[in-house]
């Protein structure tokens, strides 16, 4: 491990799926379920859920750039949910649900920004990405029963029929990326 860990915080939908694909990731070395990008102050689930608190669910990733670099962890995530929808993944809908990279330094930001330009030039995708990149900005750890939901909880029905699907997507596309 390196003496040089970064953080970078994601949202793209239910935290729950991201939390139950980059806990699986080579190289992060934490992942915490919260909210960011918002008003309200140290906010709850439940205010978040009323999309008026201007809050965003996200996972704050800490990372050893030695054994993962950012712009691998962005490839991931620009795989596992879909960047052109906004304020919305499947079935969930709101501002909470935005898609959105939260930096906390000028080259995070640079590395993101040269993706997105990249994917959007490429045509991977049939619209344009509408994915946010911003400063990370009143973050927030969600409640502990949040944290490694899926793992807890493999059997409920949203891990059941979304998060479950991420997983194995991860893991096909990512096969060299997936932790021991």
């Amino acid at each position: 491990m390196s003496d040089t860990l970064q953080t970078i915080t994601l949202g793209g939908g239910c935290f729950w799926c991201l939390d139950a694909v980059f806990v699986r990731v080579r190289g992060v070395e934490d992942v915490e379920s919260g909210y960011s990008n918002g008003q309200t102050v140290q906010p709850s689930y439940e205010q978040v859920c009323t999309g008026t608190t201007g809050h965003n669910e996200v996972v704050k990733l800490v990372f050893d750039p030695a054994q993962i670099s950012l712009r691998e962890i962005l490839e991931i995530f620009f795989v596992i949910h879909d960047p052109t929808t906004l304020n919305r993944q499947g079935h969930d809908s709101g501002t909470q649900y935005r898609s959105g990279i939260y930096f906390s330094t000028p080259e995070q930001e640079t590395i993101a920004q040269d993706l997105v330009r990249e994917l959007n030039q490429s045509g991977v995708y049939s619209q344009a990405i509408v994915t946010e990149v911003l400063p990370l900005t009143n973050y927030w750890p969600a409640e502990s029963y949040h944290q490694d939901f899926f793992k807890k909880n493999p059997g409920q029905g949203y891990c059941v029929a979304v998060a479950a699907p991420k997983v194995a997507k991860f893991r096909k596309t990512f096969a060299r990326l997936v932790r021991d």
